[in-house]
């Protein structure tokens, strides 16, 4: 695989980092976004001593002006941009009603709307290049609905939809940009060791660690141009169905 040039959103932590990492070892060179640029450097040099090549840029994806500067500095710096991955996302567990609608906003914008700008950004230079590979992160979630997380499941299955359309619309103006849809289970993350509603799923199997799916993204990018793996779920052997 040529050394790849790559956006990664939500970069710093989780699948995101573990993506990063995967990549470097085939000589990646990757822009790292997150809504916060702390520890950013300790993630750049595991990045270097894996192989490849990383920067940090904090923006908010919910912002299209911040999402438009990090692949702008990604095809400044690696010369173009061959692989996004919109990772970023935040979670909601609560009842739709009593929950907090300034909450919900913030989940849908970061997860949905944030997709969707990542990969407005990305997309007029691949089109000119006919050439990149687009994978969207979301999840299980996108797919089976379960009570107290009304709203992070209503994200996720909107990321569903839209990789679909995207495809589609890509197809029909015979593009050969990639879209590929990426459904996690549940993974032992930040995100969810970090929450005090969600980590004890953890004790009850053996969940994916960020390495496991890093490795699936990583698979699909590198088939031959003309295969597309369109879907990736990937979840633990005994996942229960979570009741938060």
């Amino acid at each position: 695989m040529n050394a790849v040039g790559g956006v990664i959103t939500g970069g710093l932590g989780g699948i995101g980092a573990a993506t990063a990492l995967e990549l470097a070892a085939r000589g990646g060179r990757i822009v790292l976004v997150d809504h916060t640029s702390a520890g950013g450097n300790e993630l750049v040099e595991r990045v270097r001593a894996a192989g490849g090549q990383a920067i940090v840029e904090a923006a908010d994806v919910r912002d299209p002006a911040a999402q438009q500067r990090a692949v702008d500095r990604a095809a400044a710096e690696w010369g173009r941009v061959d692989l996004l991955l919109a990772n970023a996302g935040i979670a909601d567990q609560s009842r739709v009603a009593t929950g907090d609608p300034e909450r919900w906003r913030a989940v849908l914008e970061t997860n949905l709307l944030g997709t969707i700008l990542s990969c407005r950004a990305v997309l007029p230079s691949m089109l000119e290049r006919d050439a990149g590979h687009i994978f969207i992160v979301a999840s299980v979630s996108g797919r089976e609905a379960y009570v107290g997380e009304p709203v992070y499941i209503a994200s996720k299955w909107g990321q569903v939809g839209f990789a679909h359309a995207l495809r589609l619309e890509l197809q029909a103006a015979g593009s050969n940009v990639r879209v590929t849809l990426v459904e996690p289970g549940l993974v032992d993350t930040p995100l969810t060791r970090e929450n005090p509603k969600v980590a004890p799923l953890l004790a009850q199997q053996d969940p994916l660690s960020p390495a496991d799916v890093a490795r699936a993204i990583v698979y699909a990018y590198e088939q031959p141009p003309h295969v597309l793996v369109s879907e990736l779920t990937l979840r633990p052997v005994h996942q229960p169905r979570p009741e938060l």
